[in-house]
């Protein structure tokens, strides 16, 4: 089994952070600090609960001087290695300490995103002062390092995964254009995938804001075709005809889908649907096709929720067949549980639905 997330804040890394502390700053209380760390309840904490909980722990053993605690922690920064999920203490602590000094906080979300991620530490800040948090994430935007650049975007993601809900901002995206404007050709691929991510959270609230920024950004650079299809991701699989239009996906009205049949009527939870069908053109011109199937997927109190994938996206020509054999999985996973039921299949051709089939989830 592998290892649960919340385990990268374990006793080798509270270890190591307590030594290096103690090689700046010798007054640091290393055994103080780890016993407080490893208390009663750490085992059952979860990933967030451990880091904040070290994060407090911090709090108590360093100096009361919230700079002079910033200058120890940004000293040892180098000493753990870039990326890492469990260096997200050192922006967590801005969080929890430095809401009330702005200017040492700035600096220390910038110097620390370049070592892990200060997305999730920017948002108390945002709260508290948006147009002012909102002018350093333009300025942030210019950076001429990628992780920055990032963190003006991600930051202010209106809906970010594991992130408080920014509802001004979700109310009102229009503070968060300026920075994705700055963006929307980045040569970082790190930083487009926030862009879009970005967007596409805007979406969910805005569909019309982000269509109209598709439509005037789309055909003007790759890098900025690539986030605007990104982005769009939520709209399409919705069946957005607009969105749809931009991309080249028109009406199929002489695209026809046969010979659409399941292996079997009946899989248990932990087996695989398996899935056939054809698509075959009439169309007199070349059509550009985006096939996806749904599954209406049985909850827990009995009703239905429907989520769509991807197959393909291709472009067929009259006469022209295509033929697909596809496999999908009832495996229980921490982001999706089976429940037996009365499933449906459904195949979509450019957002439409051009055939179904009810199957049994034991």
């Amino acid at each position: 089994m592998a290892d649960a997330l919340k385990n990268v804040y374990n006793h080798d890394l509270i270890l190591k952070i307590a030594n290096e502390i103690n090689d700046v700053f010798p007054e640091f209380n290393r055994k103080s600090f780890i016993n407080e760390v490893f208390d009663e309840n750490w085992e059952e904490k979860t990933l967030k609960e451990r880091m904040r909980h070290i994060t407090f722990c911090l709090g108590e053993a360093l100096p009361n001087e919230y700079e002079v605690s910033i200058k120890i922690l940004s000293s040892i920064l180098d000493k753990f290695p870039k990326g890492q999920l469990s260096s997200i203490i050192f922006p967590d602590f801005v969080e929890v300490y430095g809401l009330e000094n702005w200017e040492t906080s700035m600096q220390a979300l910038e110097l620390f995103t370049q070592h892990s991620t200060s997305e999730f530490a920017v948002r108390p800040f945002i709260v508290q002062d948006q147009t002012r948090m909102m002018t350093q994430m333009i300025e942030w935007s210019t950076n001429p390092n990628e992780h920055v650049r990032r963190l003006a975007s991600e930051g202010c993601r209106p809906k970010l995964p594991w992130g408080m809900v920014l509802k001004s901002l979700k109310i009102d995206p229009s503070p968060i254009l300026p920075i994705l404007e700055n963006l929307k050709e980045d040569e970082s691929l790190y930083v487009r995938k926030s862009v879009a991510n970005n967007l596409n959270d805007i979406s969910k609230d805005h569909p019309s804001l982000v269509l109209q920024i598709a439509k005037e950004w789309y055909g003007k650079n790759p890098h900025t075709n690539w986030i605007i299809k990104h982005a769009c991701r939520t709209l399409l699989k919705k069946g957005n005809i607009e969105a749809f239009t931009i991309f080249g996906f028109q009406t199929t009205n002489e695209i026809n889908v046969e010979s659409f049949q399941l292996q079997s009527n009946n899989i248990r939870i932990g087996e695989n649907l398996n899935f056939s069908f054809k698509i075959h053109s009439n169309e007199l011109t070349p059509t550009k096709i985006r096939t996806e199937f749904a599954i209406d997927y049985v909850k827990a109190k009995g009703h239905r929720t429907k989520k769509i994938f991807k197959i393909s996206e291709n472009t067929i020509e009259k006469g022209k067949t295509l033929s697909y054999n596809k496999s999908h999985s009832f495996k229980n996973l921490t982001t999706r549980k089976h429940y037996p039921g009365q499933h449906t299949i459904s195949l979509l051709i450019n957002g439409v639905e051009c055939g179904s089939c009810n199957f049994m989830v034991e």
